[in-house]
């Protein structure tokens, strides 16, 4: 299994590539660029990391370097809700008879490791673990028998939300956007070295230690094949695209008493095979 990560060897330096190879984490330095807008991850997710770019690969330290979001600038956020049976029932909710779709802003989102901001004007920012699923082509009007082809990869995610404001009107956007308040990464996984569809997966929240969120994948409601067709009757996904598949039960709104990440709290969100992606909470600055 290749997972494949976006770093920089100094904080604010120019990224690269890193692949993960047993216990090492092996940076590609300019071998494959890593920019803001090159498209070069698609070849490595599809093909491998070769084996001579192996063998010039610098060795780093995972607990030394700064690490990037698995697409620097993704062109669509697209999130389902709801679409865990049980995650709907704890707010009271059916089950949808169609997936509740909604964007997120690229703005919102933060790498492993980065702070994960609680705005001044809410405290209460809550957890989502859910799936990423990274886009590698084109596509429109994909069937669901052959959509998965459209993947790439799939990755971590943390749909983090000011329920206060996402209640303020019918639609959730409000409250999915605040800057630095969704984290996405740190490792790309290609779909290849996955089930398909990423199913049957564990996927989990901790707070502080504590599993707040635990789950498997293959209990979504809509999967990833469903999703991509359906959203491709309306819209072109497009390399780089991110689709976010839905958080579990177990979200702090639902708790009694609720639960909201306070500053000085660290969330991980974990995903069989996948990757543990893991971030402080601070306090915005006034």
């Amino acid at each position: 299994m290749a997972k494949l990560a976006r770093i920089a060897v100094q904080p604010g330096g120019p990224a690269q590539w890193a692949v993960q190879q047993g216990q090492d984490l092996l940076g590609l330095g300019d071998s494959v660029p890593a920019g803001d807008h090159d498209t070069a991850w698609r070849q490595l997710v599809a093909e491998g990391v070769p084996a001579s770019l192996l063998a010039r690969a610098q060795r780093l330290d995972p607990a030394k370097v700064e690490w990037r979001m698995p697409v620097a600038k993704p062109g669509k956020v697209i999130c389902l809700g709801l679409n865990y049976a049980a995650h709907a029932a704890e707010g009271g909710n059916a089950k949808p008879e169609y997936p509740s779709f909604f964007m997120r802003g690229a703005t919102s989102l933060i790498a492993h490791q980065a702070p994960l901001v609680r705005p001044g004007v809410s405290d209460k920012l809550d957890f989502e673990a859910e799936l990423a699923v990274v886009i590698g082509q084109r596509a429109r009007h994909l069937d669901e028998s052959s959509a998965l082809r459209a993947v790439a990869g799939y990755a971590c995610f943390n749909d983090g939300t000011l329920r206060d404001y996402q209640r303020l009107t019918s639609q959730w956007t409000i409250g999915k956007n605040f800057d630095g308040t969704g984290a996405f990464g740190p490792w790309l996984v290609p779909a290849a070295d996955l089930p398909p569809g990423a199913h049957g997966l564990k996927i989990e929240s901790r707070l502080n230690g504590q599993v707040m969120q635990s789950d498997d994948t293959s209990h979504m409601i809509v999967t990833v094949a469903h999703a991509l067709s359906l959203l491709t009757e309306v819209l072109t996904l497009e390399p780089g695209d991110v689709v976010a598949m839905g958080t579990p039960a177990g979200v702090g709104y639902a708790r009694t008493p609720p639960v909201w990440m306070q500053p000085g709290d660290r969330i991980e969100i974990e995903i069989e095979n996948v990757g543990l992606l893991s971030n402080p909470i601070v306090q915005e600055r006034a």
